[in-house]
């Protein structure tokens, strides 16, 4: 049931902005009286799920879920047909209009995603507000990587500031500690005594190459939530509720002491001590491969979310800061997909479509659906033949030089990025099952 909603929610996501994108297409070839041949949800090679003919225009479902797209007459795309760029230009056609036209009509598709990615942040912001933790709000401080001790910090060490400013949710830390190049970070220690600590300029690539994420993550208490069904946890008699006072007779403060305990033990079976209700028990569990027993913390009491609500107004500059350093981050972080580790950490349909939640929430759906938004525009602007930055990119050269390219180049440049795209995506949805199996 869980796979089933999230691939709804991807379906429903990806053809949202298939069919908003291809309209930014659409819209002004009609405007400069561009024929268009098809407009097409998906691709439809060999055969239709549906279509109807409107106009001069079919519309249709194709059933390769792979994107979508329009065919305008008289240009080189998708659809490869050279057979009508041998036929005369005619003055409904794409090759014969004007180039400032044409470039229009080729950036229409990303500048309505980027717009798109904006509106849908605004709204988010309007009718859900925002939820932000405050840096005493972290109770029991933060649990620290031992890639972090080097550079001072440590277990329990509360963030006070970002690069001497109070963040508005200090939550963000390990993000902006990848992506926005924090200097320093201003934390108060378990003793009460504040320190300000330099960071390396470097340390997003650090972080990458060492496969820490996550340096900073909130103290929990060690209290179990929920004990997953069929789990060597469940079998051995676990319970919600149930608080983990110690593994092996090493005691345990807080859950990431538990996990580490647990991901280091070399024995087979752990003697795992808990209290529930007031009495103390010992527990015997045999962890699985993977070095985890079956059990979700509780973080009830941890942290105190404030929440803040905004007017339309007021949630139209919020809305777009976010849609503006949503794509900041991705650009980032996109330089990372050029490294040898980069190049197997690509995903495909099954990691776009874990992203969105086992259970529905209209919430997240949208946030995921404008991320998605703003990354299928920046995506889409890559100067690649076959993608929309590559239309671009030959356009503003014939404008700036005053020389077209020819049809012949077109074509092959057209077929060298369809191909390097079917290569991409072959190695991104790969990807994804060597993780889906291993």
């Amino acid at each position: 049931m869980d796979i089933l909603i999230k691939a709804l929610q991807f379906i429903l996501s990806l053809s949202f902005l298939i069919v908003l994108h291809e309209l930014g297409h659409f819209i002004p070839a009609k405007i400069f009286k561009t024929r268009v041949e098809k407009f097409y949800l998906f691709f439809d090679y060999k055969f239709s799920l549906f279509k109807t003919k409107i106009g001069e225009t079919v519309y249709g479902i194709g059933w390769i879920p792979l994107g979508g797209y329009v065919k305008i007459s008289g240009m080189i795309d998708e659809s490869m047909d050279t057979e009508q760029m041998k036929q005369p230009a005619q003055p409904w056609e794409f090759r014969s209009k004007p180039a400032w036209q044409r470039l229009i009509i080729m950036l229409g598709g990303v500048t309505v995603n980027f717009i798109l990615g904006i509106l849908i942040y605004i709204m988010i912001v309007f009718v859900w507000g925002v939820d932000f933790i405050k840096p005493m709000d972290v109770k029991q401080g933060f649990a620290v990587n031992e890639l972090m001790h080097e550079y001072g910090f440590k277990d329990g060490d509360k963030i006070l500031k970002f690069d001497g400013k109070e963040p508005l949710n200090v939550t963000d830390v390990n993000r902006h500690l990848f992506l926005r190049g924090i200097s320093s970070l201003e934390v108060m220690h378990e003793d009460g005594t504040t320190e300000t600590l330099a960071i390396p300029e470097n340390i997003g690539e650090i972080m990458w190459e060492k496969g820490v994420m996550e340096p900073f993550s909130v103290r929990y208490e060690a209290i179990i939530d929920s004990v997953i069904f069929d789990s060597p946890a469940e079998k051995a008699g676990m319970l919600k509720n149930d608080k983990i006072v110690s593994v092996n007779e090493t005691p345990v403060n807080y859950w990431q002491d538990f996990t580490k305990l647990i991901q280091n033990a070399k024995e087979a079976d752990l003697a795992i001590g808990v209290e529930r209700n007031g009495t103390f028990n010992t527990i015997t569990i045999s962890p699985r491969e993977d070095k985890t027993i079956g059990v979700i913390n509780s973080q009830v009491g941890t942290l105190n979310v404030q929440h803040k609500d905004y007017s339309f107004m007021e949630s139209i500059p919020k809305g777009n800061s976010l849609a503006v350093w949503t794509l900041k981050d991705y650009v980032t972080q996109f330089k990372y997909v050029f490294t040898k580790k980069g190049a197997t950490s690509i995903g495909g349909f099954i990691a776009i479509g874990n992203i969105f939640p086992a259970t529905w929430s209209w919430q997240s759906f949208w946030g995921i659906t404008a991320f998605l938004s703003i990354m299928l525009a920046f995506m889409n602007l890559l100067p690649i033949p076959a993608l929309d930055g590559g239309h671009v990119m030959f356009t503003l050269y014939e404008m700036i030089t005053g020389r077209k390219p020819s049809d012949k180049f077109l074509e092959y440049a057209q077929i060298t990025g369809f191909l390097l795209l079917i290569a991409l995506l072959i190695l991104a949805n790969g990807n994804d099952v060597v993780k889906l199996f291993s």
